[in-house]
């Protein structure tokens, strides 16, 4: 037979057995709702760019050449210019994110990027001005090549002078410098078939990469 202390000790073991029971059920769900709510503060602060549209007021962007563009809605810019042997690049863009948007640099391309892997962060082009585009508003990003020994100047040159396609790829990320994307912009040269016209690049978004966070083709 049991005596009382056994049962007292059998009573304070299960006692104690259900308290911790019941403490790991409240962390976990602690934790759950920590997360919950982290994901809900970031959802607040994450940006998506995409191009403008074609209602959007025109965007009127400055270099330092003192050059300047009147970008419309839903237009990009590719120009090479004799006279300061510049390439000058431009897209107007919308921010469809709820977080404020900041470039932090750029990739180009002559052409169509085929093979739709995401690029290496490492291998952008620092963005030479601090370019924010709040949420559901509009901005612009603007970039140039101005080394004569840049490797890829006379593909740009080439490209703003012939070419019917060159691809743009993005770095950005939120005001704080995290939940980093990559979004790729195929610009293309429409020429209109009135000669009064004259000829514009369109812009349109390929692919966007997830940097800080899963991507949704990865899960």
């Amino acid at each position: 037979m049991l005596g009382w202390d056994t049962v007292a000790s059998l009573a304070t073991a299960g006692g104690t057995l259900v308290l911790a029971v019941a403490t790991f059920s409240a962390v976990r769900s602690s934790n759950r709702s920590a997360r919950v709510a982290q994901e809900a503060l970031l959802v607040q602060m994450r940006p998506m760019l995409i191009p403008s549209r074609l209602s959007d007021p025109m965007q009127k962007i400055f270099f330092s050449e003192g050059k300047s563009f009147r970008l419309d809605g839903g237009r990009g810019c590719v120009e090479f210019d004799d006279g300061t042997a510049v390439v000058y690049l431009a897209l107007s863009l919308r921010n469809a994110g709820q977080g404020i948007s900041v470039i932090h640099g750029w990739r180009f391309m002559a052409g169509r990027e085929e093979a739709h892997v995401r690029p290496d962060p490492g291998g952008f082009r620092t963005q030479g001005l601090d370019l924010a585009i709040a949420p559901d508003d509009v901005g612009y990003w603007e970039a140039a090549f101005r080394d004569e020994n840049d490797p890829q100047f006379a593909e740009a040159v080439e490209a703003a002078k012939s070419a019917e396609l060159v691809t743009i790829d993005l770095l950005y990320g939120d005001q704080d410098g995290q939940q980093r994307v990559i979004s790729r912009m195929a610009l293309r040269r429409y020429s209109p078939d009135d000669p009064d016209k004259q000829e514009v690049w369109l812009p349109a978004v390929i692919r966007h990469w997830n940097l800080d966070r899963p991507d949704p083709r990865d899960r």
